[in-house]
């Protein structure tokens, strides 16, 4: 077993989930909200590491679950990206408050 106990895990995990979701709910520039997200996640990725390892029945359940976590956070930044750089290129801002519309 490790030195490290699953609480101290557990409290990072919450820490980022926090400063993450803080992050999304109160930032304005959608780069930084899209940063926020990623780091949500990776709050989640850590939490079922730590839960693999700590597990009854010891496997990579949880590792495999976080690669496929991580695959996702990829396509979402990648697609968040896209959508990012063709609305600035109608409207030249990244601010969250003026991208409201659809269409002009």
């Amino acid at each position: 077993m490790s030195s490290v106990p699953l609480s101290m895990y557990l409290m990072l995990a919450l820490i980022l989930f926090c400063i993450g979701l803080f992050g999304a709910l109160t930032k304005k520039n959608a780069v930084i909200v899209l940063i926020s997200i990623e780091l949500m996640l990776n709050a989640v990725n850590i939490n079922l590491v730590a839960f693999s390892k700590y597990s009854l029945h010891p496997g990579l359940s949880g590792q495999i679950f976080t690669l496929f976590t991580i695959a996702v956070a990829a396509a979402e930044a990648a697609v968040g990206l896209a959508i990012l750089i063709a609305l600035y290129r109608n409207r030249p801002t990244v601010s969250v408050d003026e991208m409201d519309t659809m269409k002009h």
